[in-house]
């Protein structure tokens, strides 16, 4: 996930402090990635020097605390990030592909290499099921986007399970 927008998107909806930031973050995306402080901070900090946010200060006794709030061309900044698309990632070389063809060069089974990636997928759905099934609605949906994922990797394991033997005289050749 891209931090800076997403700390602008939740900018846009008041001023916080960085450690207000983080917690809102936390709770709403980042439960299984929560952000380091560090990175909340040196994040504002580009977001100031490209002139995104800027920093109220607080008027008080206590230390000089920060708020910030995001400025016009922030909100600008934003409301193109939400307006554009995403690129679909098609994982058109990917490392279990490799594993299979290095264990048919190598003299290994690729069967085996499917079938502990299979397992994996699978313990990993049945995880996100449960959870999927005691969390709230944000849980849900992204456990149910993860599941969508696993799934199209099990059909790939599936097909290509069904093409090994086409595999293997195509890399013997």
């Amino acid at each position: 996930m891209t931090v800076a927008p997403t700390l602008l998107g939740l900018l846009r909806t008041g001023p916080r402090h960085g450690y207000d930031l983080k917690r809102a973050y936390d709770e709403r995306f980042g439960r299984d990635r929560p952000l380091h402080y560090g990175q909340v901070y040196s994040t504002l900090a580009r977001l100031l020097k490209n002139g995104l946010v800027e920093v109220e200060h607080e008027p008080g006794d206590g230390p000089d605390r920060k708020r910030y709030a995001i400025t016009d061309a922030g909100v600008s900044d934003v409301e193109q990030w939400l307006a554009s698309a995403e690129k679909p990632e098609p994982y058109l070389q990917s490392t279990l592909y490799t594993k299979v063809v290095l264990a048919l060069l190598t003299g290994h089974d690729p069967s085996d290499v499917l079938d502990t990636q299979r397992s994996e997928h699978l313990r990993l759905m049945r995880d996100l099921t449960r959870r999927k099934s005691d969390g709230d609605l944000a849980d849900q949906l992204v456990c149910d986007h993860a599941l969508f994922h696993l799934e199209a990797d099990l059909r790939w394991l599936e097909l290509t399970a069904a093409r090994l033997d086409q595999l293997a005289a195509t890399v013997q050749a």
